[in-house]
């Protein structure tokens, strides 16, 4: 089948979409299924702009609330993770996944579904090692802190992934898995984001979780986002003792969806022609998440999970035949994931704007019928409970500046159970990246340009270049892992000459109004010096 990989969407859904009915239209195939890698912003109201973590001139009311309010449907079925500029109040609704609009599902803050035969599981947010080992313990209204720990990504989650035994086709995640970079063409990825080099050489670039997942999960393919630069990868696996054949893990990180970036890949994705065409539970993971049921914690106390270290009377929480057999008895063999999008907050009328409205806590009837199918705890409903106890604050500390501005990008932190997390706070801070601290940002994010006017459709004719599509082996071979092979991954598909090269060659952008960078900062802190160095240098793409 095939599957369309979107980088960072920033909100621009409609451009999205609208992408994939062209590439349809022009090369007369039909798409099965939109994959985004994070930063998704399912934005339905004003209160939610003010859940996400992003300085105010980026909070745009973009086209998420016309496919929430069913004013629009999405053409393909699309499957998201959560990235670090997301309206979290509204994620948070569905911990365990859910339908954030009809055919747009979420998969939680980690998550395993199957679609035609295809296992696909990610892992929403990043990493951040400071709120690592901390329960999921924020709810709305948020403060300065919890609107950015909210996201961060928990140990609880990596360790329901490390359980799961059966082979993954396809796992998401947000950050680059920490020492992807060294599996690719390096060289080529330091030339694009020269402001990388200190923390690749260093080996402290990406997520220590996520890396750990891709040594245990050995997916087929890994997409990612968050760096908003195209990689490919090939990272071949050590081979088990219980491994006949060596696996090979297929990486694929995109940009974000702006003019004149590669922000979209096709892949063809072999699947089971007779497994269902709805999406589907997977029964391993359901047996998971029962079994781990008892580690959820809501607090802010920082704990580890349960290790063969003779501190933990159980510390394999992985499902055995037995368990999958019941969940599957329990639901008559009937793994459809029920279609039950329900509004939850009310939705953004352009003719009555209500600036001033306040997020609130919201207990989803999705995760409310979930839990009770599987019981298993609705960790919002256990976060209200304890509340009330008065056992959560549901606040932070006020912590030092310091502390508080480092979400920024895919840096590492200080150190933590990683021993491989000793690069402090990094300085190769990512220009392209939106900057929490500065209100004068780096470049604009043109979220008002993005969306097409309704008086003026957009000229599709005008506004799209040559189409790439990757065959099933994403082209990757041995050449392309090392620095010194061909770049034909990467290339970009924007000139002439290109227009007559076959379809497998071609890459796939759109085509619009070039980006308004903005260096007019106010002042530059100490910590967000190395931006300014490279900032032209990253213009020039």
């Amino acid at each position: 089948m095939k599957v369309a990989v979107a980088g960072c969407c920033h909100g621009a859904l409609d451009k999205m979409y609208e992408t994939l009915e062209l590439l349809q239209r022009r090369h007369r195939l039909r798409l099965d299924l939109l994959l985004c890698c994070g930063d998704f912003q399912a934005v339905r109201n004003e209160a939610d702009l003010r859940c996400m973590a992003v300085p105010a001139k980026y909070r745009h009311m973009q086209a998420f609330h016309r496919y929430y309010s069913g004013e629009k449907k999405a053409p393909v079925l699309t499957i998201f993770i959560g990235g670090n500029h997301e309206a979290s109040n509204h994620l948070q609704e569905l911990p365990y996944g859910g339908w954030v609009a009809p055919s747009i599902y979420y998969l939680g803050y980690a998550g395993v579904v199957k679609y035609r035969g295809v296992r696909i599981g990610g892992i929403s947010g990043i990493f951040k090692s400071h709120d690592y080992r901390k329960g999921h313990f924020e709810c709305p209204p948020y403060n300065r802190q919890t609107i950015r720990s909210a996201y961060h990504v928990r140990n609880i989650e990596v360790f329901k992934l490390k359980q799961l035994k059966q082979p993954m086709d396809i796992f998401m995640s947000h950050d680059w898995p920490r020492s992807i970079y060294h599996f690719g063409n390096k060289k080529q990825l330091l030339k694009k984001k020269s402001f990388f080099r200190q923390e690749v050489e260093s080996n402290t670039l990406g997520s220590p979780a996520a890396s750990e997942l891709l040594q245990h999960l050995k997916p087929t393919y890994w997409f990612s986002a968050h760096l908003h630069v195209k990689f490919a990868a090939l990272m071949q696996h050590q081979m088990d003792t219980k491994e006949q054949l060596p696996k090979a893990t297929k990486f694929l990180a995109l940009d974000k969806c702006l003019p004149h970036r590669d922000f979209l890949q096709i892949i063809d994705i072999d699947h089971d022609p007779n497994a269902s065409d709805s999406l589907e539970y997977d029964p391993e993971w359901l047996a998971v998440l029962k079994a781990t049921n008892d580690l959820i914690n809501v607090t802010q106390n920082s704990w580890n999970m349960p290790e063969n270290n003779g501190l933990h009377a159980k510390w394999d929480y992985s499902a055995t035949e037995e368990a999958i057999k019941e969940v599957l008895e329990e639901m008559n063999h009937n793994l459809k994931i029920p279609v039950n999008f329900s509004l939850t907050a009310a939705c953004y009328d352009p003719n009555k704007p209500q600036r001033h409205l306040e997020p609130v806590h919201v207990i989803n009837p999705q995760t409310t019928e979930f839990c009770a199918q599987f019981g298993l705890i609705d960790i919002n409903n256990k976060i209200q409970q304890a509340k009330e106890e008065g056992s959560v604050r549901g606040e932070y500390e006020e912590e030092e500046e310091e502390e508080e501005e480092r979400d920024s990008t895919g840096s590492a932190e200080e150190p933590s159970e990683y021993n491989t997390d000793s690069s402090g706070l990094s300085l190769s801070i990512n220009p392209d990246e939106i900057m929490l601290d500065e209100e004068g940002g780096d470049e604009e994010l043109s979220t008002c340009s993005v969306d097409p006017s309704p008086d003026h459709p957009p000229d599709f004719s005008a506004s799209f270049s040559d189409i790439r599509i990757m065959p099933d082996s994403m082209m990757v071979s041995s050449d392309d892992a090392m620095d010194s092979t061909s770049e034909e991954l990467e290339k970009s598909g924007g000139s002439k000459q290109t227009e007559e090269k076959s379809l497998n060659e071609r890459s796939l952008k759109r085509i619009g109004k070039n980006e308004n960078g903005n260096s007019g900062v106010k002042k530059i802190k100490r910590r967000n010096q190395a931006i300014y160095a490279a900032e032209e240098e990253d213009k020039v793409e």
